[in-house]
């Protein structure tokens, strides 16, 4: 009588690494991810120098920063995919090596469209970098030090945002901006180098899997509408412009088809049914809208700086820097920490941490000096260290191995999105607080008023200066004043937002194992 064959047992993963091999890895993937982050903040501080060198407004300008974060973001969910039938390290190396050429179209781009053209590519290759670095790293480490990999990936995400503004601004005042685009070839071709070296014989399996040919149209329809629409709205003066309410219906219907579709969809290319779960969409409704809140004035504090400030790109750089302080010092103890303490509690530290932080920055004045405009960023890398661990812990506890990937890849979506949509929402916002209070500062500056035409008599007799330039200073200064107001009213709003969103972390169940538990499923 035949035996039947047994059945071939799954291949096992291949064992951690070890010693200086580990080390050369860690550092090889953690350039990858820091080189992706990085271009997502390094050309805030270059914006008004792109802006004026392509002939562009600054308004326009901003531009680079959205296209890349929304292309981003709608390349990130598509990673589990391309994985399956590309390989793990095939994809991230290539990743990587089409994230150096689109680095080096951006440096060559003579106009602003071939600029955006550039960085739309440069953000849609990127993708897959965060989410592959994250298992990448995880697959290197022994399972009992999955929180500490986490803590190093962490270190990379948080270092990016902040190392780049300052970067930005050296390159930019010393060289030219189009090299804070050349930089990633050296680097980029290092980390392909060393992982393809490292990881090439640690390949996963691959098959033909199915793609959601529908959804991933929709989704791009949707996302690019009201990115769009989001980006053109000021200029278009919204909707009293056909373009920015077609813009805003197509959003709309390609949206509502895309939540129908990929609800029914047997491989949908965004599992939305993990929003069914309580910890993840409380986790990652709270991350994605703090990270747009904090990105969104990342882009606006430099450019406050430059214009009415008079601050060198370099020089608002360096006042960024010192965020990066406590967020790489504490890093590392996070990974030691969490296993032991309740994520939410420390989630909620970082909310309270990064209210406190804009609440001060409400507070400023045009005559502040540097030390005070130092001190809350420097202040800011305690919640930042606070931020990204607890709240991923969150996001992918209590979910089974094969829901991991998906869950973390439709995370990253949503925050990376909502960075981009932060921004053009904080940009927008400004612009018309500005408006309100300049018409307010100038409801009494007429003729009529004798107060007004004493100042502008004084402003004449100190100065020396004609009526003509003494009405010029006079909306000069306001102008500035409103711009200060303007940029408090957002710095006390986002404040308010921090507080509000808490609620969100407190509706999910207690991690288990703190982070490791998560990271442990990932891995």
């Amino acid at each position: 009588m035949s035996t039947a064959p047994a059945a071939s047992p799954a291949p096992s993963p291949p064992p951690p690494l070890k010693g200086g091999q580990l080390v050369l890895a860690t550092i090889a993937v953690a350039l990858a991810t820091f080189m992706n982050v990085l271009d997502s903040s390094i050309a805030n501080v270059a914006i008004p120098t792109i802006s004026g060198n392509l002939g562009v407004s600054v308004d326009e300008g901003t531009w680079v920063v959205t296209v890349f974060a929304a292309a981003n973001a709608v390349s990130i969910p598509l990673t589990g995919w391309l994985t399956q039938r590309i390989g793990q390290i095939k994809l991230f190396v290539g990743a990587i090596l089409l994230f150096v050429i689109s680095s080096w179209l951006c440096g060559l781009a003579p106009t602003l469209p071939i600029l955006l053209a550039a960085r739309v590519l440069q953000g849609a290759v990127a993708g897959p970098l965060i989410p592959l670095s994250q298992a990448i790293l995880l697959g290197s480490y022994p399972k009992e030090k999955a929180s500490m990999a986490l803590s190093l990936w962490a270190m990379t995400a948080v270092v990016g945002p902040i190392a780049g503004p300052a970067l930005g601004g050296w390159i930019t005042d010393s060289y030219s901006w189009s090299w804070i685009f050349y930089i990633n070839i050296p680097v980029g071709l290092f980390a392909a180098s060393v992982t393809w070296f490292i990881y090439k014989s640690r390949e996963s399996a691959t098959r033909k899997a199915p793609i959601d040919t529908v959804g991933l149209m929709l989704l791009i329809a949707w996302v690019a509408s009201l990115q769009i629409m989001l980006d053109k709205g000021r200029d278009l003066d919204w909707f009293s412009s056909p373009v920015i309410v077609w813009l805003g219906i197509i959003a709309l219907i390609a949206f509502a088809f895309f939540v129908v579709w990929e609800l029914t969809e047997k491989n949908p290319v965004v599992d939305l049914r993990l929003f069914a779960g309580r910890n993840f969409f409380g986790g990652t409704v709270a991350i994605s809208v703090a990270y747009g809140v904090f990105f969104g004035n990342l882009v606006l504090l430099p450019q406050w700086m430059q214009q009415y400030l008079n601050y060198r790109s370099v020089d608002a750089g360096l006042v960024t820097a010192p965020l990066g302080i406590f967020a790489v010092i504490l890093a590392p103890v996070m990974g030691r920490v969490l296993p032991r303490t309740d994520a939410r509690v420390v989630a909620t530290m970082a909310f309270v941490g990064f209210a406190i932080v804009f609440y001060m920055r409400s507070k400023y004045v045009i005559e502040i000096d540097t030390w005070h405009l130092v001190l809350p960023t420097l202040l800011q890398g305690i919640p930042m260290a606070l931020f990204f661990v607890p709240l991923t812990s969150i996001i992918l506890s209590g979910l089974p191995p094969s829901k991991i990937p998906a869950a973390a890849g439709l995370s990253n979506f949503a925050r990376v999105f909502c960075g981009a949509v932060g921004t053009s929402l904080c940009g927008n916002a400004w612009t018309n607080r500005i408006a309100l209070h300049h018409e307010r500062l100038t409801e009494q500056a007429n003729v009529n008023n004798p107060l007004f035409l004493q100042s502008i008599q004084t402003s004449q007799g100190v100065l020396n200066v004609n009526e003509a330039q003494a009405r010029g200073l006079f909306d000069f200064t306001v102008n500035t004043q409103a711009a200060m107001m303007g940029l408090n009213d957002i710095f006390f709003a986002s404040a308010v937002i921090f507080i509000l969103i808490i609620p969100l972390i407190w509706i999910t169940k207690r991690a288990k194992g703190g982070g490791g538990g998560a990271a442990a499923g990932a891995h």
